[in-house]
Parts: structure tokens; sequence; C-alpha cells
């Protein structure tokens, strides 16, 4: 089962919106359809227990959407403040570098400018390139470490260098976080269930629509659906789409520092 699991996840990472957009209007649009046709064969009256069904349905599935919303909404929010909190390490590691003697304070610095470009390479990398730069970027910190270690002789009579390494630690430390909070997303058991629940909502719609009025106006319900799924899609993955977390802090510090 978590083999199926992790490889729907890597689907839902890899694929365009679009194509995941067509897949949800043609899966949806078949079971409204399917309800529909079930309906019109029993040729019955409704019955009063009809609507009463039809809203606690819908009103399960606004619990499920505002839920799976909010995971994935909360996990976007982690990823932009870690946007910050690196920024900030990363600006307080040049500032102090600027202390060393040379030729560590040059050294230390164009990596950590270098390691900054990259950084926000990284963040707008789609998949493919993504491999590539986060090579990079692990490349970057073994020279950022072993360029930290070269300096630690001329600061280890210094009160300084307790604070240094420090500094140091903490800008290591949060590229794992952030790569750790790039990973985390909405379980795809989660959407695996709400897809289910939506095909299951979507039949009975079909299935209760009394006229050609109310078929139409379930079928502009579904459209809705699919565009608030995809967007909550799109939140939850942070290399696809387009809803991305910021990376102002990060720009205004590249902008801080030299070329």
């Amino acid at each position: 089962r978590s083999v199926n699991l992790t490889a729907f996840s890597d689907w839902l990472s890899s694929t365009s919106l679009p194509l995941i957009g067509a897949i949800l209007l043609l899966s949806f649009g078949a079971a409204l359809y399917i309800g529909w046709r079930l309906g019109q064969k029993t040729r019955r009256e409704k019955a009063e227990s009809d609507p009463l069904l039809t809203s606690a349905v819908l009103g399960l599935l606004a619990l499920l959407l505002s839920f799976t919303y909010s995971l994935a909404v909360d996990r976007y929010e982690a990823r932009r403040l870690l946007v910050q909190q690196e920024a900030n390490a990363i600006g307080t590691m040049y500032l102090r570098a600027q202390l060393l003697e040379e030729p560590h304070r040059a050294a230390i610095s164009r990596i950590l400018i270098d390691y900054t470009d990259n950084r926000l390479a990284l963040a707008g990398a789609g998949p493919r390139e993504n491999r590539d730069l986060v090579a990079r970027n692990d490349r970057l910190l073994d020279d950022f470490w072993s360029a930290s270690a070269a300096a630690y002789p001329s600061l280890r009579s210094v009160e300084f260098v307790g604070v240094f390494y420090e500094s140091a630690n903490e800008l290591i430390d949060l590229d794992s976080t952030r790569k750790s909070a790039r990973l985390a997303r909405v379980p795809p058991v989660i959407f695996i269930l709400l897809f289910g629940y939506i095909t299951v909502t979507a039949a009975l719609l079909g299935y209760f629509a009394q006229n050609n009025r109310s078929l139409t106006q379930s079928c502009l319900f579904i459209g809705l659906l699919i565009s608030f799924l995809l967007v909550i899609v799109d939140i939850d993955q942070p290399t696809m789409g387009g809803i991305r977390e910021s990376q102002a802090p990060m720009e205004r510090l590249r902008a801080s520092l030299p070329d």
C-alpha cells in the first residue's frame, strides 16, 4: 500500500496542473452523467429525504475541503517563514565573515554569495532543474564548511569563535530544514479520499437532478470544485504551478551583497 501511495504522490508532484484538471473533469463529469442516467431510468419522484441527503453529503465535502486546504496552507506558511529565517542566517553569517582575516574573509564571503544565488535559482526551478541545483547547493555547503574549518586556527584564541561557528551551524541546519519542509506535503491518502468522495458526490448530484436546469447547476458546481482542488494541489507542490513562497527576503539580501 505504501508503494502505491508513494507512486501517487510522485505522480501528483510531477504532473502539470492542466493535465490534473483534465483528468478530474473527465472523472467527475463521467460520475455526474452516470448518476443522472441512473436517476432518469428509475423514473421515480424524488423523496423529501433526497435534499437532506444531498445537504449532508455537501456538508461533509465542505469539511473535507477545508481540512485539506488548511493542511496545504500550513505547509506553505512553514516554507515561507523558513525563507525569512534562512535569509537572516545568511546575512548574519556574511557580516561575521567580514571580521575574519584574509584569505578566509574573501573565500567565505564568495561562497555565501554563490549560495544565495543558488537558493534563489532553486526556489524558481522546476523538477527537471531541481536535481542539479540541489547538488550544487550541497557542494557549496561542503565548501562553506571547509572554508570555515580552515579559518579555525586564526579564531580559536578569540572569544568570537563560538558565535561564528554557531552561525555556521545554523545556516547548515536551515538547509536541512528547508529540504524537509519541501517534502512535507498533504498525505496522498487524503487526496485519494477527497477525489473519491467528490466522485461519489458528483454521481449523487446527477442522480437527484430533476431537470436540465438542475443538471447544469451541478455541472457548474463540479467545475468550481475542480478549480478549488487545483488551487490546493498547487499550494501543496513547492516546485509545480504558480503558487510558491515569496523569495523577497532572499532577494533583498542578495541586493545588499556585492556582485
